[in-house]
């Protein structure tokens, strides 16, 4: 690759607030990326404070362990989908977690390398897998969907309300043989959206967005991953998840309010047969980025953090 693994951490100061690393403490962050917030709850938990550190992508992987190298035997870093979280920190030799983390954003590195495919700002091959190691890359799932299937991604994935002209103008191209690069498809977003604004956002951003999370089986994994809460969490453990987009944050959210409130009973029943809170909130709403670390990071501007703490 020709551009370094860098991925800003984002939210760091409110993320550690939240997470509150303490020496002696087992960590888990979900989605290690260049390593940012990991290193920073290890030297938080100093002086034997472990971690276990996942990614699906096997540069981030990589990278990781260079950057961490200095904790030695405090950290474990596995290649693997935080979806499959129980058995990774099983592979890790870890049962439970004071501590677990996971950022839900794209790296700057997988948006800014040209041949991994995400960007329409950079001309690439139809790629967007965060693991390389997969075997469906955007071109195989374009051309596997049917048009109604591609038009149902979109909005739903990408809240598109266009989706149908959309899916057709890249079905079409696909046809045609003009598919191949992630500039034809935001040329056959384009196409029906009209060209982009001098500022605000691209018209082919939802698609592109769409595609990616198909790609990836990222709302997948994140239910998966939400649905094993809080059983890797010690008591007292906090888990800490930052979001993007409303599909992401709506999840989170409901999973939280299931956690602390799973109380589903009319208001005046005598008797409440529902299970008893097992989480308590430690942010009552989404904590947005401030003014100052959006100037700085500008990718960060739709960044929103939701955190809890197991207490049964």
């Amino acid at each position: 690759m020709d551009v370094p693994f860098e991925h800003e951490p984002v939210l760091l100061e409110e993320v550690m607030t939240l997470l509150a690393p303490h020496p002696g403490g087992v960590y888990c962050d979900a989605t290690v990326g260049g390593g940012g917030h990991a290193e920073a709850i290890l030297a938080q938990s100093s002086p034997d404070g472990r971690l276990v550190g996942i990614d699906r992508d096997p540069m981030a992987v990589r990278v990781a362990r260079q950057r961490l190298a200095r904790f030695a035997d405090r950290v474990t870093i596995v290649h693997g989908d935080f979806g499959d979280l129980d058995s990774l920190l099983g592979q890790a030799g870890v049962s439970c977690l004071d501590g677990l983390l996971v950022d839900l954003g794209v790296s700057s590195h997988q948006l800014d390398v040209a041949q991994r495919g995400f960007s329409f700002m950079r001309c690439g091959p139809l790629d967007m897998r965060m693991d390389t190691t997969a075997q469906e890359s955007a071109t195989t799932l374009l051309e596997r969907l049917t048009e109604d299937e591609l038009a149902d991604i979109i909005y739903r994935f990408g809240e598109e309300r266009h989706s149908r002209r959309i899916a057709a103008s890249i079905k079409r191209m696909s046809r045609e043989g003009g598919l191949q690069t992630t500039e034809d498809l935001a040329v056959a977003v384009r196409r029906v959206m009209g060209r982009p604004p001098a500022s605000g956002l691209d018209p082919a951003t939802r698609t592109f967005q769409a595609i990616r999370i198909a790609v990836n089986r990222e709302l997948e994994q994140l239910e998966s991953l939400l649905g094993l809460l809080p059983e890797p969490l010690a008591l007292g453990g906090r888990v800490v998840i930052i979001s993007f987009h409303s599909l992401e944050d709506r999840l989170v959210k409901q999973r939280f309010s299931s956690l602390v409130n799973p109380c589903i009973c009319p208001p005046g029943m005598p008797v409440c047969p529902c299970p008893p809170p097992v989480a308590e909130p430690l942010t009552r709403r989404a904590v947005r980025v401030s003014a100052s670390e959006q100037k700085l990071n500008p990718r960060a501007r739709s960044s929103r953090v939701r955190a809890v703490r197991r207490i049964l």
